[in-house]
């Protein structure tokens, strides 16, 4: 009964590399465009065989899609200082024909769509700091709405030659909760999440290549299983290659994306996952900006 709960009551806030770093796909690209354009435009759809978030499993069943859009628009541009401000909204959504969709007890496809806006400010062209809204809610009623909202600081000029890791860390907040409503975990009370992680990102020639490494956190009742809030909740490192479709990497245009990432589990996660400790993800998709 508890982990049937807990299923019901799963969401996502996955993340955005190129603009929150914590709410959309991992393999959602984003040109140079996105951050310099009074107005830009960017999405993308990845098709993938598991969908983990946070490391907790969503579905590993049937084939999983997700279609995201996100429009941007410059407030402020300076040379020193503050030199960025940005506001970005945005959906999210995730497509099942496994057990968290069209072959589920739903019967219906749309499992997940949230809603994000993202205020983006960047310090002297190499720090960010975004506090982002979402409302993660689920179409075919698998799961509780949920509402979050985050922080997330990141440098983006750490590395050696032309390698860059880019260290962020993020601090999100469940809000609006009821015991057993509104939370990753289906647990009693509101949870409060830390992620630390680098995204390291080497350019060859037209092809970017980036090795993303994270841990998940508990900061308090995120990871809740038999009543106790487990801190450790996953560690995670995944390779992934974007080839531009005509451009470079960091230009206009379309891109094809694609990588594998190894998820090691805690014991919250673990037991979501039918016991096993680790997840493999792989995932392929498309991308634009402009």
């Amino acid at each position: 009964m508890f982990l049937h709960r807990m299923r019901q009551t799963l969401s996502v806030f996955a993340i955005v590399t190129g603009g929150t770093l914590a709410a959309m796909p991992a393999f959602a690209q984003q040109g140079q465009s996105a951050e310099t354009a009074r107005v830009a435009i960017t999405g993308a759809i990845d098709f993938r065989n598991v969908y983990m978030f946070r490391g907790v499993r969503q579905d590993d069943t049937g084939v999983i899609a997700w279609p995201n859009a996100e429009v941007g628009v410059r407030l402020h541009s300076g040379n020193t200082g503050l030199t960025s401000a940005r506001l970005r909204v945005g959906t999210w959504n995730s497509v099942h024909s496994g057990w968290a969709g069209s072959d589920g007890p739903s019967g219906k496809r749309w499992y997940e769509s949230d809603i994000y806006a993202t205020v983006a400010l960047g310090f002297g062209n190499a720090a960010t700091l975004n506090t982002t809204y979402t409302t993660y809610r689920s179409p075919n009623k698998m799961f509780t709405t949920v509402k979050e909202i985050s922080v997330t600081a990141a440098i983006d000029r750490v590395g050696i030659g032309r390698a860059a890791l880019k260290p962020y860390g993020l601090v999100a907040f469940e809000l609006d909760t009821k015991p057993g409503l509104g939370q990753l975990d289906g647990g009693f009370k509101s949870g409060r999440y830390l992620e630390l992680g680098v995204s390291p990102g080497y350019p060859a020639r037209r092809i970017e290549i980036a090795v993303p490494v994270k841990v998940g956190l508990s900061l308090g009742n995120y990871y809740e299983l038999a009543g106790k809030d487990r801190k450790f909740g996953y560690a995670s490192v995944a390779g992934i290659v974007t080839v531009p479709l005509g451009g470079t990497a960091n230009s206009n245009g379309w891109n094809l994306h694609g990588g594998v990432e190894y998820e090691l589990l805690g014991d919250m996660a673990k037991a979501i996952n039918n016991g096993d400790g680790s997840k493999t993800i792989g995932s392929v998709g498309v991308g634009f900006s402009y």
